[in-house]
């Protein structure tokens, strides 16, 4: 029995498993990184992305902001391989949770595809806790209602700066700005999480970026099963149980089927 069927094995006979996802599940996609070899920071000041230059000129972010989107997701990435494993997963019953640090919303689609494909069978509920929002929506400042990014984004794209709500507050995309703290009740829900799990999975995440970073330390302080998937090492490493520096797209339907055998 090798190490990805040892993994599968603690995850069938597992109550909570719990996946913390991050850049590396959706750069297969198409999703460009921010950080490393030809990282959207290399293309964009950051500093431009900030909260605080959205609360004095929001004008100027929001003109920025069309181009940051069209940067990351203008090619309209569909969820890949490794998004559907583990959606299956989760309808299944074989994955509790998914915390990802991703403001793509691929996790969301691979969810409701698996769940429409399977319509007439049973399905679990699989919680996803995106921590740093979701660039899909926005939020109205003032009122605080959300809606589809994409007419929001058509309208300032248009010179409609900044584009504002029907009751007059500014849109504000529905994502953790520099300056802004991740929501409280998100990062303590994955804590308790991570500390509940029997199994837990760090994938496509490099593990640096607080407070999710501390998420595996926390479930492996509770003995679980933690495994990582990721092309580069991770300061976590040598603290897991099962570490695969391979493709997700690879090792996440592997371990999909060998979890269902």
């Amino acid at each position: 029995m090798d190490d990805l069927e040892r993994l599968a094995d603690d995850i069938r006979r597992a109550e909570t498993v719990v996946a913390l996802t991050g850049a590396g599940i959706s750069a297969p996609s198409g999703v460009p990184t921010f950080r490393g070899d030809d990282g959207v920071w290399d293309r964009f000041d950051e500093g431009q992305f900030a909260y605080g230059r959205f609360q004095r000129d929001p004008a100027g972010f929001w003109a920025d902001r069309v181009d940051l989107q069209q940067e990351l997701f203008g090619d309209d990435p569909d969820p890949n391989a490794a998004h559907e494993a583990l959606a299956a997963m989760g309808h299944a019953g074989a994955l509790e949770a998914i915390c990802t640090q991703n403001t793509d919303g691929l996790h969301g689609v691979a969810a409701d595809t698996v769940t429409a494909e399977a319509a007439e069978s049973a399905t679990a509920t699989t919680t996803i806790l995106e921590l740093h929002g979701n660039a899909q929506r926005v939020r109205c400042q003032d009122c605080g209602s959300r809606r589809d990014s994409e007419p929001i984004l058509e309208r300032a794209a248009a010179g409609d700066l900044p584009p504002t709500c029907d009751c007059g507050g500014v849109f504000k995309p529905d994502v953790v700005l520099f300056g802004e703290q991740l929501p409280g009740a998100a990062i303590q829900r994955a804590r308790s999480l991570a500390r509940e799990s029997d199994v837990f999975l760090a994938i496509g995440s490099s593990l640096r970026v607080q407070p999710a970073a501390s998420l595996p330390q926390l479930a492996a302080e509770t003995d679980a099963t933690v495994g990582i998937v990721n092309l580069d090492s991770t300061p976590y490493d040598s603290l897991a149980d099962v570490v695969y520096r391979e493709d997700v797209t690879t090792v996440l339907p592997r371990l999909r089927e060998l979890v269902a055998e």
